[in-house]
């Protein structure tokens, strides 16, 4: 997948095609857009060794451990789309309060519960 032209310029006819990493940071960073697009997200999400559904719990429980909230809400969505619950993703920040701090729990359930509009 190429989303840039031959001189690395976003066409502007595909705006609103774009992934969320060119959106926000295409102009900026257009070589992390390419890892995240096409390493992270066209290769090893879509590696079957793990359903998608274990790489958002992985994700989201290593998310809260290492206190990434700004990144944590697009997750919490994207599990639910892979099939956890809801519940099941506030048991994980409740499990990991004991494991990853109470503080990075108390930020995380902040996030999940704007993420399900609570």
């Amino acid at each position: 997948y190429r989303y840039t032209d031959l001189e690395g310029e976003l066409p502007m006819s595909d705006s609103d095609n774009l992934t969320t990493a060119q959106r926000n940071i295409g102009d900026f960073a257009p070589k992390l857009v390419s890892l995240t697009d096409d390493v992270l997200f066209g290769d090893i999400w879509e590696r079957e060794e793990l359903s998608k559904r274990d790489r958002s719990l992985i994700t989201v429980a290593a998310l809260i451990a290492g206190g990434n909230t700004e990144q944590l809400k697009n997750h919490l969505a994207r599990a639910k789309a892979n099939g956890l619950t809801e519940i099941e993703l506030k048991e994980v920040i409740i499990h990991l309060a004991f494991y990853a701090g109470w503080p990075r729990a108390m930020s995380a359930i902040t996030v999940a519960k704007s993420v399900f509009g609570a």
